[in-house]
């Protein structure tokens, strides 16, 4: 007891505090998010989303290549075609933005780990991430040999790992099917988002993707927020059905899911720090709030304490930079 313990004199000094430190952050452990284009030289800065913009692919590979130049883990790819259907056939386009991205930054970057984003909301006519019945039902069996075929696509191009975001039942197992019926049993990872809540800080994401459902919401199949037991339990069936990683997003506004799910399984679990509270530090920053570097880099060191192997977020290669 006092005057006897005095935690203060290890925090006295810099280096008595990194000496006894719990928590690191490391780049490696940070996943940068890029929106691809179709065609050559197009850059499109996003409004909503400070710093990021959409990309062409070859753009992208640049971006990627100077990710991994500052030590930055790896890169999660979202595909923004520029015809859309209500059936999302260029999901599944070997010349799509998504795999056209892949080839250019395994060319450019050759050792980056390449996760592409599988979901059908950036390739739908009507924004949802999946088939849509004639009632306005979103069809969750229908639309797993969809999602599917884009994995298995993504998977040709290169890609280490494929991301199935849409909280469909059943998808996990699906595409491990076919994956490992296409050769890729040894090859390609599966990172799903198995625990991906009805948010609203998704709002500057669907603005950059182009993504915003055209009538109702995603409530029928992603999870409902005051729901914390349910996170784990999607988590655990992901895991069974043969996911490699498993995912928290939003990350933030979910530190007790991120912990309970870390918890509860042996698979790494990642989390995504999402648009919004990204775009959120940023505009707080922008009024005096509080410094940026700071805030940002806190709120990452929050997202490893909880107990988050890595985390995706849009200002990796910064964070990179500064950790450097």
């Amino acid at each position: 007891m006092f005057p006897e313990s005095r935690p203060r004199r290890l925090r006295r000094t810099p280096a008595l505090r990194a000496l006894v430190r719990e928590t690191h952050l490391d780049p490696a452990q940070l996943i940068l998010p890029l929106f691809v284009l179709p065609g050559e030289g197009r850059r499109e800065p996003v409004a909503s989303l400070p710093g990021v913009d959409r990309l062409s692919a070859d753009l992208a590979a640049e971006a990627a290549a100077e990710a991994a130049a500052h030590g930055v883990g790896g890169v999660l790819l979202f595909g923004l075609p520029d015809a859309k259907d209500a059936e999302a056939t260029s999901s599944w386009d070997p010349d799509g933005p998504v795999p056209s991205a892949v080839r250019a930054i395994r060319a450019a970057a050759g050792g980056l780990v390449i996760a592409t984003d599988v979901c059908l909301c950036q390739y739908t006519d009507h924004g949802h991430c999946g088939l849509v019945g004639d009632d306005g039902t979103i069809l969750n069996d229908a639309s797993l040999p969809i999602l599917a075929k884009a994995a298995v696509a993504h998977a040709r191009a290169g890609a280490d790992l494929v991301a199935p975001s849409d909280m469909f039942d059943g998808r996990v197992a699906v595409i491990r099917d076919a994956l490992d019926e296409e050769g890729f049993a040894e090859t390609v990872g599966i990172l799903s988002y198995s625990s991906k809540y009805a948010s609203a800080f998704y709002g500057p994401f669907r603005d950059a993707a182009h993504s915003a459902p055209s009538a109702g919401d995603r409530r029928s199949h992603q999870l409902d927020p005051p729901n914390r037991a349910e996170a784990v339990r999607e988590g655990l069936i992901d895991e069974e059905e043969g996911a490699d990683l498993l995912m928290v997003k939003p990350a933030l506004a979910y530190l007790d899911v991120i912990r309970d799910l870390t918890d509860a399984t042996d698979l790494p679990v990642l989390a995504y720090q999402v648009s919004g509270e990204y775009a959120m530090l940023h505009h707080a920053a922008d009024r005096g709030a509080f410094a940026f570097r700071d805030a940002y880099l806190e709120s990452l060191v929050a997202i490893r304490r909880a107990g988050a192997r890595a985390t995706i977020t849009y200002g990796a290669v910064d964070a990179a930079k500064w950790l450097a």
